[in-house]
């Protein structure tokens, strides 16, 4: 697959079918996540795929997708009926709560520096791979921000040792169809030199030329 069409289409796939996915496609995505640019790799990375595991994991990603709600003041039963973009994501978000244990795999990262600079450029490679497999995925926070103790004790995870989970990461075949989302325009979020700097160029729609065609 072009690396551009990699990067335009690699969408949060968060509808996924529950068809397991073989073990050497799980290889490959592994295997492309660690050769990410990285400094020291201090990282772990664990695959779930145990039926029992997700469904002790399930509860707690619900919690967490709840606790989400809360901490930004937000009601989530009226957010699941807006119209528009935010309402979209919430509804596809909910999906993603209620069959989260459906998802044939979990990939969650762990590294032991709290901020995850050092394991994000390898949990986005995995995502990129995973798109060249015909594998969709979303990258996922709540579970670390609001039942990381849950998890570690699920998953055997040394809690002495300085580890910090950064990402969980369902990972499934889609049901929707992969496409370039859409953006504002690079020109309306980017400057050069400053923060009102003058970018120097305008790009009206995407540049990769496959585009027009998703």
């Amino acid at each position: 697959m072009d690396i551009y069409e990699a990067l335009y289409t690699t969408r949060a796939m968060r509808r996924l079918k529950p068809d397991p996915i073989p073990r050497d496609a799980q290889a490959r995505i592994l295997d492309a996540a660690i050769r990410a640019p990285n400094i020291g790799e201090g990282w772990r990375f664990i695959l779930v795929d145990d039926p029992e595991i997700k469904a002790r994991l399930a509860p707690l990603y619900d919690q967490a997708w709840e606790q989400m709600f809360k901490a930004f003041g937000a009601d989530r039963a009226m957010l699941l009926q807006m119209d528009g973009p935010a309402g979209r994501a919430a509804r596809s978000g909910e999906h993603l709560a209620q069959h989260f244990a459906e998802a044939p795999l979990l990939l969650i990262g762990f590294a032991q520096n709290r901020d995850g600079s050092g394991i994000y450029p390898a949990v986005w490679s995995a995502m990129l791979a995973a798109r060249a497999e015909g594998i969709g995925a979303t990258l996922t926070g709540v579970m670390q921000t609001f039942v990381a103790d849950e998890v570690f004790e699920i998953l055997g995870v040394p809690k002495d040792e300085g580890w910090f989970m950064h990402g969980v990461v369902p990972m499934g075949y889609p049901t929707g169809r992969w496409g370039v989302a859409p953006r504002k325009p690079v020109h309306e979020v980017a400057a050069r030199n400053g923060w009102d700097g003058d970018l120097g160029f305008t790009v009206s729609e995407p540049l990769w030329p496959g585009a027009s065609s998703t």
